[in-house]
């Protein structure tokens, strides 16, 4: 039976009618708008941790190590299983993930000094393009915080090399020694053994710097970086001074690690971590905000508890093997990022073209990058474009991985005064089966061998060494 519409129902309908047009009408407004604002672009975080190893966190393994704010970044985003510097010790390897480039193309590398000192005249070329460079053009506000490497002279520091602002130590923090027994001093550290200076810009505001409580103070830095520039696009690249030797932490982690004071150490940058996680939440920029965690070499091994581990890995610091360039590697973009355990290859140079094509910016076309684009493997989409890793000490080229095998052309110990010997034919291993690095597999592959003699062929086609920067001294008089 038809039933005949009221005038209350008619004006109910109606009203409800309305209430939908009005929906809709405010719906489209917003769309509308949506597609006048422009999209923002993203942030970036780059931590770089100093002599950190692959076993010393809890996500990688570590069974007494607590780090919750950095394996809740691994849970929430991707960690990288493959994942490598530009070399195993801390100058070219900071020039390498800047740049984007292997470190003996910039000069960064050299057979006569391993990393640069208080008394070097060279620092990264100006002709260099790292990403604070190539970000700027963009919009970007730009800082670095931490330890810098790449040159202490006012032409090399980050002032001058696209950043807007820094605070940190220009080296290493063992550097600039002035008392304390021997090695005794590194087990047993003051802050006086060491005069080692912070920095402002290119200003010293502190010296002897209060180690004690750096790793503290470039995270409240950080923090109020993030603060300062949350209504415009971000790069910060936050390089701790930790866990390198010596060993300093602030009185709310000395003594709380099972694992003694370089656990307290790490501990204190996971709450690192924490406070710059929580800051993007806060500030409602987690969203759009790219975050790297990842270590500058493998752990210094001849420092007994106070180094690190790379776990399952061979050796450590200052060598070619596995534990001293692998290293453990987190991702992190809610939203964008897909979560993962990623196998693929990745080094620290592929951050560079990876960042700059994230922000719509040029890459440098006029020299030879050693990075790879990133974006398929972390949206998910695809996999790593990297089949390739080469591995230098100095500008000498002593190992190349591809897929899963690694030769190794020469070998040497870390910091020993053995001479570097040469094989051929190489060791060979395999990665997958052997990430030790234990049983060497050459007679069985001598196709593999043949494979990676090409990719090294191709390689030095590219190949025209930079000046050396770290062989430079400042002369006295």
């Amino acid at each position: 039976m038809r039933t005949q519409m009221t005038r209350r129902d008619f004006v109910r309908w109606m009203g409800m009618g309305a209430a939908g047009w009005a929906a809709a009408g405010r719906t489209r407004d917003m769309r509308l708008r949506a597609a006048e604002k422009p999209v923002r672009k993203p942030n970036f975080i780059i931590i770089f941790c100093d002599d950190m190893g692959y076993g010393d966190l809890g996500c990688y393994g570590h069974p007494t190590i607590r780090t919750p704010n950095i394996d809740r970044m691994a849970a929430e985003g991707q960690k990288w299983t493959d994942f490598y510097v530009g070399a195993s010790v801390c100058t070219p390897s900071r020039a390498a993930l800047l740049t984007g480039r292997l470190p003996i193309r910039s000069g960064m590398c050299s057979d006569v000094r391993r990393v640069l000192f208080p008394n070097s005249a060279g620092g990264l070329p100006a002709g260099e393009v790292t990403i604070a460079e190539g970000l700027k053009p963009q919009g970007y506000a730009t800082g670095c915080i931490g330890k810098w490497h790449l040159g202490h002279l006012p032409q090399y520091l980050p002032t001058n090399n696209g950043f807007d602002s820094y605070f940190g130590v220009p080296y290493s923090n063992d550097m600039d020694r002035v008392a304390g027994e021997g090695r005794q001093a590194f087990f047993d550290p003051k802050v006086e053994y060491w005069n080692v200076p912070l920095l402002r810009d290119e200003q010293i505001i502190e010296r002897p710097a209060d180690q004690n409580t750096l790793t503290k103070r470039y995270t409240e830095e950080a923090v109020r970086f993030i603060e300062r520039n949350k209504e415009r696009p971000f790069f910060l690249y936050l390089a701790h001074t930790m866990v390198h030797v010596p060993l300093f932490v602030s009185d709310a982690f000395r003594g709380q690690s099972p694992r003694g004071l370089y656990g307290d150490a790490v501990e204190e940058i996971d709450w690192s971590v924490g406070q710059v996680l929580g800051a993007l939440r806060r500030e409602g920029l987690a969203e759009n905000t790219f975050v790297v965690f990842t270590s500058d070499n493998g752990p210094w091994l001849e420092y007994d508890q106070h180094g690190g581990s790379a776990g399952l890995l061979r050796e450590g610091k200052g060598c070619t093997c596995e534990g001293g360039m692998r290293e453990p590697c987190l991702f992190w973009w809610p939203g964008t990022i897909q979560p993962a355990v990623v196998h693929d290859l990745g080094t620290t140079m592929d951050l560079l073209p990876t960042i700059l094509r994230l922000a719509g910016a040029e890459v440098p076309a006029d020299r030879v990058l050693d990075g790879f684009d990133l974006r398929p493997v972390l949206s998910g989409r695809g996999h790593s474009p990297r089949d390739t890793v080469f591995y230098y000490r100095g500008v000498r080229l002593y190992a190349v991985r591809k897929g899963p095998y690694k030769a190794h052309f020469i070998t040497q110990s870390a910091y020993g005064k053995d001479q570097p010997v040469a094989h051929d034919p190489p060791l060979l291993y395999h990665l997958g089966n052997d990430p030790s690095e234990k049983f060497n597999v050459a007679k069985a592959h001598p196709d593999v061998i043949a494979a990676i003699r090409q990719e090294v062929e191709r390689h030095r086609t590219t190949l025209v060494p930079g000046e050396d920067q770290l062989a430079k001294v400042i002369k006295k008089g």
